[in-house]
């Protein structure tokens, strides 16, 4: 039956866009915010909500079908809403941070979570990136919502009623909320947050206004209503009641601030001033169009548009921007690391473990003046703290391995962003590699070990030690890039580069693969390749094996030179899913997700392996990448609830899409380079920045031809397996000749393949 019931929804919604598409030319139309909310702890298929906000917003609301605390916030296959959230929660593990909600309620007064609670239906539903409707049948109430970057308004059509209420939860944990009747205004703070630590100050501070008079004021501690205006307690709340016409529109306009009140209502005021609730969703969707409209695709199905633009859609929230703009427009900011108020951009909501591998290099690519932002926020996050984050939720989240924010730095300065102080970031990555932080997941757990040995041992109660130290020696390589771009001395640079190698460390030649060594320089036994977990960081041997970003022609020597390598990346298709989860005790969905998929040990639902269907171009056989590719594609991403295979994961997973459908990976950020695929349109333009564009035509294109017979860059055959981001910014046109049978000749020699630190830096 649930199977039936997952046939007819992906029928229901690719009719429904089919229909959509023949009338709608803007983006944003095609984009579908409840891809992946059918998810569950036990399995995801994208762990999403559907966000309604602005690119990079501060604020994002999403209806809320979880309870308050849950980080589950909203379920497709869930009955009943519970109440309209802000949030600013990059994904349910991390939970959320500075949440409150708002719910309409008639009838009688129902406050508590789960009693004002209405049972909804899809069918009356509408999502969209800047505009969100449902009904509320236990309330006979529509609630509409449109946002700004700070703010949003809300529209409550009520029924006839002298009982139409409007609940404001400011959670538990500490919240404080007014209610002032003749400015017909609800002012309130929530202190709650997920991840930890942050300074004893941390309050989301909010307003709302309406634009009808209070016949009713109540507030409430817990489940207990009073009848004071003002309250401070562990969860507090408020109610408003009116009367009201049928089919009467109560506007609420609500904003907030990191900082004050006063920054709450200069907010309001700044980004919703006197619109109208329709003016706000026209300049919504006007932003959204433009933003999308950075990259063109043309000449594919309407589910691959739908699925195309929805991915691109979760590309662009986060890291979310923490600051906001004083009175005399200054950019301000609170600081999660030391409480103050201070000059400055600020961002929060991303794991660098996830996002370094296409996020932000996606960024560097078509949205770069936001990732300058992004730099400058990182060097206050290090200069307020004392490190940079590996993950921010708003500040450090004792989550994760690496020091990928190397990574990051590296890749925004190599890839050509300037105007910011990039030798403060460059003082930042030396001192995260080389201590420990005030937690595992800042700086780098195990260092001492990495440094003298050259990996981090796994018999010294350092969890995940394998990972950590592959992940690290990609990390140094990413130092040592920075360091050359910045014309560094090699007395200087020249440890990161050397440090860049220890991957070979963990190389086992009796089993071809990645594996624990103890202190005393023996590999850890006995060795269960299927195992997931130990040494590894959410996976095993076989998915982490391939975590040599850097030098993928030295981990294909280690393997027998470039027919073995090929061998071995075919055996991770060919292989069952078979799978040992004794060290997790249960099978966590990041398993379950792989067991289900029929892709053999091929992992995408999660980061560790989702590079690796690139590499067969470091092998000579760039047409199994375009094959694999394209089958992840079409199997893997759907703009449908249960759309994606895996978590979404900030942005990461859908920046795979992206990409692969141009046509191209990073697969090294911190180099020039992305690696050759099969672009899945007929067209793409990507506008830059600079004014110039990327032009991407693969006439022949189609389910069957998916393989490249030849280039062309510029009127020019081009025989390489990988292209320049620099050569992309000054204007390209790519035109790919595309074949339903494979062109085995083309990229086979050694002298197509793309960067690898043994043989490119010599």
């Amino acid at each position: 039956m649930k199977k039936l019931v997952l046939a007819c929804l992906s029928i229901a919604f690719s009719s429904a866009f089919a229909q959509t598409a023949k009338t709608i030319s803007d983006p944003v139309e095609y984009v579908n915010p409840m891809m992946g909310t059918m998810s569950k702890p036990s399995l995801s298929t994208g762990n999403t909500y559907p966000a309604i906000g602005l690119p990079w917003g501060m604020n994002i609301w999403t209806p809320q079908t979880g309870k308050m605390g849950d980080g589950w916030a909203y379920t497709y296959d869930a009955d009943k809403i519970r109440g309209f959230k802000q949030t600013h929660q990059p994904s349910p593990w991390m939970n959320d941070y500075g949440a409150f909600s708002i719910m309409p309620v008639t009838k009688s007064l129902k406050f508590k979570d789960d009693e004002r609670a209405s049972w909804f239906s899809h069918n009356a539903e509408i999502s969209k990136p800047y505009y969100y409707s449902v009904y509320l049948a236990d309330a006979d109430v529509t609630t509409e919502i449109t946002p700004t970057e700070r703010a949003a308004q809300f529209r409550f059509t009520f029924p006839q009623t002298d009982s139409a209420f409007v609940v404001v939860d400011a959670q538990n944990k500490g919240s404080y909320i007014k209610i002032i009747p003749n400015e017909r205004k609800i002012i309130g703070y929530t202190t709650k947050y997920a991840r930890g630590p942050l300074p004893k100050n941390f309050k989301n501070y909010f307003v709302i206004t309406f634009n009808k008079d209070f016949v009713l004021t109540k507030t409430f501690e817990g489940a207990a209503l009073n009848n004071q205006l003002e309250l401070t307690s562990d969860h507090s709340g408020a109610v408003i009641g009116f009367k009201t016409a049928k089919g009467e529109k109560v506007v609420a306009k609500a904003a907030s601030s990191f900082i004050s009140f006063e920054q709450a209502e200069l907010n309001l005021q700044r980004e919703l001033a006197g619109d109208s609730f329709d003016a706000t969703k026209a300049k919504g969707k006007a932003i959204w169009n433009k933003t999308l409209s950075k990259i063109s695709v043309e000449g594919g199905t309407t589910d691959q548009l739908r699925t195309f633009y929805s991915c691109l859609y979760r590309t662009l929230f986060f890291p979310n921007k923490l600051y906001e703009l004083d009175k005399d427009n200054k950019i301000v900011h609170w600081s999660p690391y030391n409480g103050k108020i201070l000059p400055g951009y600020m961002f929060a909501g991303t794991g660098f473990w996830d996002t370094f591998r296409a996020l932000y290099p996606f960024l560097n690519l078509a949205y770069p003046s936001i990732n300058k932002e992004m730099q400058e926020g990182l060097i206050n996050d290090y200069k307020e703290g004392g490190w940079l984050p590996e993950w921010s939720s708003p500040g450090y989240a004792n989550i994760m391995v690496g020091n990928n924010s190397a990574s990051v730095v590296s890749d925004a300065y190599i890839k050509g962003l300037r105007g910011y102080d990039i030798n403060t970031l460059w003082e930042a990555l030396k001192h995260g590699a080389n201590n420990e932080g005030p937690m595992e997941a800042v700086g780098r757990d195990g260092v001492k070990y990495y440094n003298e040995l050259g990996y981090v041992p796994f018999d010294v109660k350092v969890r995940e030690n394998a990972a950590k130290t592959l992940e690290y020696a990609y990390d140094d390589f990413t130092i040592y890039q920075l360091g050359k771009a910045l014309g560094k001395p090699a007395s200087e640079t020249d440890i990161y580069k050397k440090r860049a190698m220890n991957y070979k460390n963990l190389f086992d030649p009796a089993s071809g693969l990645m594996r624990g060594k103890n202190e005393n320089g023996t590999f850890q036994t006995p060795f269960k390749p299927f195992l997931w977990g130990g040494a590894f960081t959410e996976g095993n041997s076989w998915h982490y094996t391939w975590s040599v970003f850097h030098d993928v022609d030295g981990l294909a020597k280690l393997m027998g030179g470039s027919q073995k390598f090929v061998q071995k990346l075919d055996s991770v298709f060919s292989m069952p899913p078979i799978f040992d989860e004794q060290n997790y005790r249960s099978v966590i969905h990041e398993i379950r997700e792989m067991q289900i998929a029929n892709m053999g040990q091929y992992a995408h639902g999660n980061q560790p392996i989702q590079h690796m269907i690139y590499l067969y171009n470091y092998g000579g056989a760039p047409y199994k990448t375009q094959y694999w590719v394209r089958e992840t594609m079409n199997r893997m991403y759907k703009a449908i609830p249960n759309g994606y295979c895996g978590d979404e994961d900030n942005g990461q997973t859908s920046a795979w899409y992206i990409f692969s459908a141009m046509g191209f990976y990073p697969v090294t950020p911190g180099v020039d380079q992305y690696v050759l695929g099969a672009p899945l349109f007929k067209k793409v333009t990507i506008s830059l920045d600079n004014g110039k564009k990327v032009v991407i035509n693969a006439p022949a294109n189609s389910d069957d031809n998916r393989y490249v017979q030849s280039l062309q860059i510029n009127g020019k055959d081009y025989s390489k397996n990988w292209i320049s981001h620099s050569g992309l910014q000054n204007g390209a046109v790519l035109n790919f000749k595309m074949s339903a049978t494979p062109n085995k000749a083309r990229g086979a020699e050694p002298s197509a393949y793309p960067y690898s630190l043994s043989i490119n830096d010599k």
